[in-house]
């Protein structure tokens, strides 16, 4: 390849990374509603124009930045729990891999709480949640009905909350605890309570049997 096509290239891939970039801190901080492609152009330093060759619409930038992050999100739990072991093993380590990803990602949760008031982009984030609690149900369907209160359906946000509703509420746990919610030490003992109400969890589940 030529040098200066190569340099083109190279240019093209900075630039979109940019933009992208800058619809990740924007879209997490503000939401999709509050937010504008020129918005976009400003924060990342490049023309309107720009955007729209990279992007195409709003919708699609969106969803961009929205599709890396549960990429993300379910690779990391896929490869926890497909390590092999028992169950509780599986699960333990799926936990662990969450909290490092939101502590990796502190903005992901903002962003989807952010567009649970936000029903035009409801679809998006249907489509990206079903492989994730395609997953989950798959996972704990030996000790799960299909429905009642014990349905896997249940613990995808069980699991969820445990994990995410912490970092949502961190910022305002500093004075309540006298402590930083987000220090390694905060997370660790995090981590230890999430295991332990997982353990509950599954031997109440084995308990009970899948009917």
């Amino acid at each position: 390849m030529p040098k200066t096509l190569k340099l083109q290239d190279n240019n093209k891939l900075e630039t979109a990374a940019k933009i992208r970039a800058a619809a990740d801190e924007l879209f997490c901080h503000h939401g999709y509603d509050a937010v504008s492609i020129q918005d976009v152009a400003r924060h990342a330093g490049v023309q309107k124009a720009l955007v729209f060759y990279h992007a195409g619409s709003k919708a699609a930038l969106f969803e961009q930045v929205l599709e890396a992050y549960y990429h993300a999100h379910q690779q990391a739990l896929a490869t926890a729990y497909e390590a092999g072991g028992t169950l509780a093993e599986r699960m333990h380590r799926m936990i662990d891999a969450y909290l490092t990803f939101m502590a990796d990602n502190l903005r992901y949760a903002a962003l989807i709480q952010r567009q649970v008031g936000s029903p035009e982009t409801h679809p998006l984030i249907q489509r990206n949640m079903a492989p994730l609690f395609t997953w989950i149900e798959a996972a704990l369907a030996p000790l799960t009905p299909k429905t009642g209160p014990l349905a896997a359906r249940h613990f995808f946000v069980t699991f969820s909350g445990l994990v995410i509703n912490y970092f949502t509420y961190a910022p305002l746990l500093a004075s309540l605890w006298q402590g930083d919610p987000m220090s390694a030490a905060a997370l660790e003992e995090r981590r230890r309570h999430v295991h332990w109400m997982v353990d509950t969890m599954l031997a109440a589940l084995e308990a009970a049997g899948p009917g």
